[in-house]
């Protein structure tokens, strides 16, 4: 597997976000909600970095890949609103009946909280349902918080929303 890998396929695996240091220690993900920038690309964009209210967010320069401080990260899920890239995404894998992903989704219809939702892997695979938890928007970009089934907290990077 390249460096390039998935700028061919259009998505990026896990250990690709691994191998990039953007993934963060097991010991963190249990802990509570944290932020996963899913950007490998050194692009000029640092808009995560000025709205991340704890400063958790750093970049030395504005074309670097943004590194999360996972030790100040509350995963408030605002960097989840302001990404251009929808890159960004807050999981909690600390509760035992199950994991929690906030994720950008900017389709019609939005979702509300209580509905089941179609979950969607980094390839846009079904993978299962989940349930909406809360929902906020920002700039025309719905954060939504899914509870999903136990270890698929690392996996749901999407959802689909069945037409009401």
């Amino acid at each position: 597997m390249s460096d390039t890998d998935y700028r061919r396929r259009g998505y990026i695996e896990i250990e690709e976000l691994k191998k990039l240091g953007l993934i963060p220690p097991k010991d963190r993900l249990e802990k509570g909600p944290v932020a996963i920038l899913e950007c490998p690309e050194q692009i000029p964009c640092n808009i995560c970095v000025p709205f991340c209210p704890t400063k958790a967010i750093q970049m030395e320069r504005i074309i670097d890949i943004p590194r999360v401080d996972w030790n100040k990260c509350t995963g408030c899920g605002v960097c989840v609103a302001v990404c251009p890239g929808l890159a960004a995404f807050v999981v909690d894998l600390s509760k035992p009946e199950a994991d929690y992903v906030t994720l950008p989704y900017e389709f019609l219809p939005a979702p509300v909280k209580g509905d089941s939702v179609v979950l969607l892997n980094r390839r846009s695979e079904r993978i299962g349902v989940g349930e909406v938890i809360r929902v906020w928007e920002r700039n025309k970009t719905y954060v939504v918080t899914v509870k999903v089934p136990k270890g698929f907290g690392m996996e749901v990077r999407g959802i689909w929303v069945e037409r009401r």
